[in-house]
């Protein structure tokens, strides 16, 4: 299956640049490329991409803003957003989480990870790996005045395992691996945490993690 990315950057070179090491990939096509932000939301509405990679900052609406329409809370058919980062933007990979991003890239990653990030996406998960994602959750360790969520149902001690794991950037295979269980044991149990916490996605489970301190 072919996976259909929209690139979004208000740079020229960097948009040309990804599409070349993508289109080079026997798997994906660029159907679609945006230098600002309200192009992104019009070409990924028109396009239907199953991937948008969006830079933070661009003109007219930022990443965040278009993350917000693609795939935030209320979207009835969300897309998949991989969002393009460098770490002194914090603030803005907070944002970016909460407004529906399941990916976060690093501009200067290179190739590999720009290709992991995408089909990792496509597949429906979310690229939480030591060299990018978990880096920047880091961040997120120190846990800010009313941000994190009190829990109804607490999560069982199995499922702490997984979020553990999760947040350290292991897959489900790792986490299956690692905790001797079955694949579709170790989904369940993500699948239980995401609605005990009310997120939609592992990069949410991972950055509740570090917000909570069950991992630090």
């Amino acid at each position: 299956m072919t996976i259909r990315v929209l690139i979004a950057d208000d740079q020229e070179l960097v948009r040309t640049g990804f599409r070349m090491i993508l289109d080079a990939q026997e798997d994906m096509e660029v159907v679609a490329t945006a230098g600002n932000g309200a192009e992104a939301v019009e070409r990924a509405r028109r396009f239907r991409p199953d991937v948008c990679l969006l830079d933070i900052r661009m003109p007219k609406l930022d990443g965040l803003e278009v993350t917000r329409l693609l795939a935030g809370p209320g979207v009835p058919d969300p897309m998949r957003v991989v969002i393009v980062t460098t770490f002194d933007l914090d603030e803005y990979v907070y944002g970016a989480l909460r407004a529906g991003a399941t990916g976060f890239l690093l501009k200067d990653s290179g190739p590999t990870l720009l290709i992991e990030a995408i089909r990792a996406a496509a597949a429906g998960d979310a690229l939480v790996s030591p060299s990018v994602t978990v880096r920047l959750l880091e961040h997120l360790a120190h846990p800010r005045a009313g941000s994190v969520r009190s829990l109804t149902d607490p999560l069982t001690e199995r499922e702490l395992d997984v979020v553990r794991l999760v947040a350290r950037g292991r897959t489900n295979q790792e986490v299956a691996g690692e905790l001797f269980v079955s694949l579709s044991t170790v989904k369940t149990h993500l699948g239980s945490v995401q609605v005990k916490l009310g997120v939609r996605n592992r990069v949410e489970v991972a950055a509740w993690a570090w917000e909570s301190g069950v991992v630090s």
